[in-house]
C-alpha cells in the first residue's frame, strides 16, 4: 500500500479528518523540496495519525494579529531533524497548520500584495518599506531573514536587526524608519515549540480593520505552488539596521519616566531576568541608565529558545522568576522584575513585610501605576487637579475594573477596548490624527508628531485632542509613551523602578501602596481561568462553548444568579469617545451578588479563557484584611463552578 493508498484507508477508518486527507494530497502532489515529501510519507508510515491531524486539518490562520503555532512537531520525521544536535530541527515541522518556511512566505506575499494595493490607493508611488524584528524562539532569525528575502524579491525594501530585538523596539522602529508595514518573528510566552509572525501598520500598532481583513485576504489566496521561487534565501539587498536604531529606542523610553530625581536618589536594588530573552537588549541598559541597582539572573541572561531554566517563559509565574527570587533574597534586592522572550510583558514580585516576595498580578500592576502616574501629573501640573476628560487611561474590557473606578475620581476619561493591544494603538492613532488635523485647521501648522518635544506634545494632545496617560491589560502589557504603539515591557520595567523608588522614599512597598489605593476605591480581585484544547479534537471543543453560550446561555453560575449578559458580537455598544465597540466572539455575565465573568476564545492559543472579577466595600482599614477574604473566597468558589460549567459544555 503507498502513501495515498494508507492515507485513504486512514480517512475511510476515520483515524484523520477529510481535511487532513484532503491538504496531505496537495502537499505530496505539489513540486516541494524532497526533504517535505519524505516526512510526510516517514509519519504516513509510522502511522503517526493524530500528529497527522493536528498538522494538516487546516491552514494555519492568519488572524488579525498574524499567525501562531508549532515549529516543531510533537512527532518529528527525521528529514526534518536532519543532522541537527542542537535540539532544534533542520527544517521547520512540515504542515499546512504549522510555521514553517511555507506559511512564513505565503504570509510575507500575501502582505506584500494587500501593502501594494494600498499604497496604490492612496496614490503614493514609494516603494513598500517592511522592518522585520525576531525573538530568540527556534528558527527566529531564519523566518525574519526567509521574510526579508522574501520581500526583497518581490520587489520591496526590507529592513532588519543585527539580532534579536524586542516587540516594542519593532513597533517604534516601524515609525522612526517610516515604514509601510513591519512584522516581528515571535510566539510571546507560547512554549518552546512555537512561533509566529506579527503583522504591524505604518503607526506602529499591529493591524486592524480595514488593513487586517484586506491582509487576510490576501494571504489566504496564495497558492502552495507559488511558494517555491522564495525557499531559497537571499539577503544581498536586505538592509541592517544599524546601532543608531538602538539608540533612537532607548531615547524614546525616556518618556515614560515622570520624576528621574527619585531613581537617582535612592537607586532601588531590582533583580532582573529576561527569561533568556531580548529585555537585555534594551531593559538593563536603560534602568542602569536611570541609576536603578540592577542584578542580573546569571542563568537566564543569554539568549536561549529553549528557555532551560523554567518551566514556561511566562513572568506572570511564580516559576518564571523563581531564580530571580533566589537571587533576591541573597542580595536583599527589593524587587525581582521579569520579561517575557519578546519583551513586551512583565512580571513582578516585590519584598513584603515578613520577607518573602509575593508575585503581583498583571491588573495590579496597572492599578499601581495608573494611580501613581496620575497623582504625579496632577502634582506636575501637567492634569489639573480637578481633572479633566482629555486625558485618558485606556485598558481592555477584560483589565480589572478598579481602573474606572481611578478615573472617575481623578476626573479624567476611561476608555474600554476589546482584547489587545492592537486596539489601545488604534485609539492612540485617532487621538494623534485629530491633534494633527485641529492644528492644521486652526493654525495651518503640519505637526510632525514623533519629533516633538514630549512636553509640547502632551500639551497639544490636551489642548486639541486626548492625552495618552497610561495603558494596561491584565495579561501584563503595560504603556505610557505614544511613540510606539504597542505594550513595553522595558518601559514597564522603567516605570515599576520609579514607582518603587517613590514609595521606598516613603518607606512603602508597592503592596501598601495597593492597600492604600483598595481603602479609596474598594477591594478588587480578578482571577483568569485558561482552559486548554489542542489540535483538530480542541478547536472543535472550544467552538462548542463558544457557541453554546451563546445559543443556551447560563440563568445561574452554580448557586448565583445571572442579572445580565452583554454579547459582544451581536450588541451594539459604544467606548467613552462614542466610537463604536467592533463585534466579537466575547461574552460578559454580570451575577446578583456583583461579581461578573466573561468568556473569550484566545486568538493566539488553543484555549479558552474565563475571566473573573470580585470586588468589595472598604469601611475602614481594620477590615481590609477580611474583606480580601470574602471576595477571595466568593472568587474561588465561582471559578470552580465556571469550570464545571466549562465542561458541560465541550462535551466532557
Amino acid at each position: 500500500m503507498n502513501t495515498l493508498e494508507k492515507i485513504k484507508s486512514a480517512q475511510t477508518k476515520q483515524l484523520i479528518l477529510d481535511s487532513t486527507a484532503e491538504n496531505l494530497k496537495t502537499w505530496l502532489d505539489a513540486k516541494l523540496p524532497v526533504w517535505t515529501k519524505a516526512a510526510i510519507e516517514e509519519l504516513v508510515a509510522s502511522e503517526a495519525w493524530s500528529e497527522l491531524n493536528d498538522r494538516f486539518f487546516q491552514n494555519l490562520k492568519f488572524a488579525t494579529a498574524g499567525m501562531r503555532g508549532r515549529t516543531i512537531g510533537k512527532i518529528s520525521a527525521k528529514s526534518e531533524t536532519g543532522e541537527s544536535k542542537s535540539g532544534c530541527p533542520e527544517y521547520a515541522a512540515v504542515g499546512s497548520n504549522t510555521l514553517n518556511d511555507f506559511n512564513i512566505i505565503r504570509a510575507t506575499i500575501g502582505l506584500f500584495r494587500y501593502t501594494q494595493k494600498y499604497l496604490k490607493e492612496i496614490e503614493s508611488f514609494e516603494i513598500p518599506r517592511f522592518v522585520i524584528a525576531h525573538d530568540v524562539r527556534y528558527f527566529s532569525r531564519h523566518f525574519c531573514e526567509l521574510s526579508a528575502s522574501t520581500w526583497t524579491k518581490l520587489g520591496g525594501q526590507a529592513l532588519i536587526f543585527d539580532g534579536p530585538r524586542s516587540t516594542p523596539q519593532l513597533s517604534f522602529s516601524i515609525r522612526e524608519f517610516k515604514a509601510t508595514v513591519g512584522a516581528v518573528i515571535t510566539a510571546s510566552h507560547n512554549p518552546p515549540h512555537d512561533n509566529g509572525f506579527k503583522a504591524y501598520f505604518s503607526d506602529g500598532a499591529q493591524v486592524i480593520s480595514p488593513h487586517a481583513e484586506g491582509i487576510i485576504d490576501e494571504v489566504n489566496k496564495v497558492a502552495l505552488d507559488e511558494l517555491m521561487p522564495f525557499l531559497g534565501k537571499d539577503i544581498r539587498s536586505v538592509i541592517i539596521l544599524p546601532s543608531s536604531a538602538d539608540r533612537a529606542y532607548l531615547e524614546a523610553l525616556e518618556e515614560n519616566v515622570l520624576n528621574p530625581e527619585v531613581l537617582e536618589e535612592i537607586k532601588p536594588k531590582v533583580v532582573y531576568t529576561p527569561i533568556h530573552g531580548t529585555g537585555g537588549v534594551a531593559t538593563l541598559p536603560i534602568l542602569r541608565a536611570y541609576g536603578v541597582n540592577v542584578i542580573e539572573v546569571p542563568e537566564q541572561a543569554e539568549f536561549n529558545p529553549a528557555f532551560p531554566t523554567v518551566k514556561s517563559p511566562n513572568p506572570e509565574n511564580q516559576d518564571a522568576l523563581a531564580l530571580g527570587i533566589e537571587k533576591a533574597k541573597a542580595s536583599k534586592a527589593v524587587a525581582v522584575i521579569g520579561n517575557d522572550p519578546d519583551s513586551d510583558r512583565m512580571g513582578v514580585a516585590i519584598l513584603d513585610k515578613n520577607g518573602d516576595y509575593k508575585l503581583i498580578t498583571g491588573n495590579m500592576i496597572a492599578t499601581a501605576i495608573a494611580e501613581y502616574r496620575i497623582r504625579t501629573l496632577k502634582d506636575m501640573e501637567i492634569i489639573p487637579k480637578k481633572g479633566t476628560k482629555k486625558a485618558t487611561l485606556i485598558k481592555s474590557f477584560v483589565t480589572t475594573p478598579i481602573l474606572e473606578a481611578i478615573a472617575r475620581k481623578h476626573g479624567i476619561k476611561l476608555i474600554n477596548t476589546l482584547t489587545g493591544f492592537k486596539w489601545i494603538g488604534s485609539k492612540l492613532l485617532q487621538y494623534e490624527a485629530e491633534m494633527k488635523a485641529a492644528m492644521m485647521e486652526e493654525e495651518g501648522i503640519a505637526v510632525d508628531y514623533d519629533k516633538t518635544e514630549v512636553g509640547a506634545r502632551i500639551q497639544l494632545l490636551l489642548d486639541y485632542s486626548t492625552y495618552f496617560v497610561f495603558g494596561g491589560e491584565e495579561s501584563y502589557g503595560f504603556l505610557a509613551s505614544d511613540r510606539l504603539r504597542d505594550k513595553d515591557a522595558s518601559a514597564a520595567a522603567l516605570m515599576m523602578c520609579e514607582l518603587i523608588a517613590h514609595l521606598q522614599k516613603e518607606n512603602r512597598t508597592v503592596l501598601d501602596f495597593l492597600d492604600e489605593i483598595y481603602g479609596i476605591y474598594g477591594y478588587y480581585l480578578e482571577d483568569l481561568i485558561n482552559v486548554y484544547y489542542e489540535g483538530a479534537s480542541g478547536a472543535s471543543k472550544i467552538r462548542n462553548i463558544v457557541g453554546s453560550f451563546r445559543s443556551n446561555p447560563p440563568k445561574k453560575i452554580g448557586d448565583v444568579t445571572v442579572t445580565k449578559i452583554t454579547d459582544f458580537s451581536k450588541d451594539e455598544l459604544e467606548d467613552a469617545d462614542g466610537d463604536e465597540i467592533p463585534k466579537e466572539d466575547f461574552f460578559r455575565f454580570e451575577l446578583k451578588n456583583g461579581f461578573s465573568f466573561d468568556v473569550r476564545a484566545s486568538g493566539t492559543e488553543p484555549k479558552i479563557k474565563f475571566y473573573l472579577y470580585g470586588n468589595g466595600k472598604v469601611p475602614s482599614g481594620d477590615k481590609l484584611d477580611t474583606v480580601k477574604a470574602t471576595v477571595k473566597d466568593e472568587l474561588a468558589k465561582l471559578a470552580s463552578a465556571i469550570k464545571a460549567e466549562a465542561d458541560t459544555r465541550a462535551g466532557n
